[in-house]
């Protein structure tokens, strides 16, 4: 009834790919701080599991083999599947591509172990509409101090008495790949960890999917984290408590989504890193990519109006 009810060019745009901004349409009576932070056990349980099971495959079986697993599954999945794949294309829609390339790479981006590709939407448009508000509660703006942020980010949530509506354009929530692989995001370990056991027996299981799941968890809180609190500042967003800033040096073990502040300056752009010498791995993949016309419609810096409230730092 909603879908129906809006104009045909909201449609098409939402037909398209929305923006994180554009899902969430806010009520008369939303309110953005009136909630409370939720222990949440199998959140819990799946990041401390596979931390204890990665520090038994680091103790137990200290090979040199297991270590090019983990190094290799953990650059595929976080560049391919997250940075590229769930982030840039299926949240920020920065550039298109054929629908086999999406399904291969918002799979690999569920292997990070996050979610599945609705709870990812969910969780990050949401993050960025609370840090458009004039008043962002701690949680969502990465307010608290680095353990118990790490606390409240891996093992709780922040659940609203009067949330907003979160509407997932329906190319995408109907889409039955997407579905299945919302439905089963934990299981879709489970293929992986019998092939890796095929070929290298529990210590390719331990480095290559519980290792991997905890680094890329862990890390992806601590990009936040720092990216949300302190670093270089290229521009600033008048009138908004949170700002994004730039982690330097970062560009090649986070695939370039160490550029937070270029993301909160330009949220469409398909390129993080904007200006000379800001490696984004990222996006020499979507280059390459375009070139090999796997990729198109590609949106960078300066092809969209600017945010409201944008100025040069």
């Amino acid at each position: 009834m909603f879908w129906r009810g809006m104009s045909r060019r909201v449609q098409s745009a939402m037909a398209e790919g929305l923006v994180a901004s554009d899902r969430v349409i806010p009520g008369a009576e939303t309110s953005a701080t009136d909630g409370q932070i939720v222990f949440q056990p199998v959140k819990a349980f799946w990041v401390l599991g596979h931390g204890v099971a990665g520090c038994f495959g680091i103790l137990l079986f200290p090979a040199f083999d297991a270590l090019v697993v983990f190094l290799v599954l953990t650059a595929v999945t976080i560049c391919v599947g997250h940075s590229v794949g769930m982030h840039r294309m299926l949240i920020h829609n920065s550039f298109k591509t054929h629908r086999v390339v999406r399904y291969v790479m918002v799979w690999l981006g569920t292997l990070v172990g996050m979610a599945g590709p609705f709870g990812m939407i969910k969780a990050h448009d949401m993050r960025d509409w609370h840090q458009r508000q004039a008043i962002c509660p701690p949680h969502p703006a990465h307010g608290a101090g680095f353990w118990r942020d790490a606390y409240w980010q891996l093992m709780c949530t922040y659940r609203l008495r009067r949330p907003p509506k979160l509407v997932i354009e329906p190319p995408v929530l109907h889409d039955r790949f997407y579905t299945f692989v919302e439905r089963t995001w934990m299981a879709q370990q489970i293929p992986v960890a019998i092939l890796l056991f095929w070929f290298g027996g529990w210590a390719w299981v331990l480095w290559g999917c519980s290792l991997r799941v905890f680094v890329s968890l862990v890390g992806h809180w601590a990009v936040g984290h720092f990216a949300h609190r302190d670093g270089q500042m290229g521009w600033r967003i008048e009138g908004l408590p949170v700002q994004g800033y730039n982690l330097p040096r970062l560009g090649l073990v986070t695939f370039g989504e160490n550029w937070h502040g270029n993301h909160h300056a330009f949220p469409y752009s398909a390129q993080l890193g904007v200006k000379p010498g800001e490696l984004d791995p990222g996006y020499v993949l979507i280059c390459a990519m375009e070139r090999f016309g796997l990729a198109w419609d590609v949106q960078r810096p300066g092809m969209q109006a600017d945010r409201a409230g944008l100025t040069p730092v």
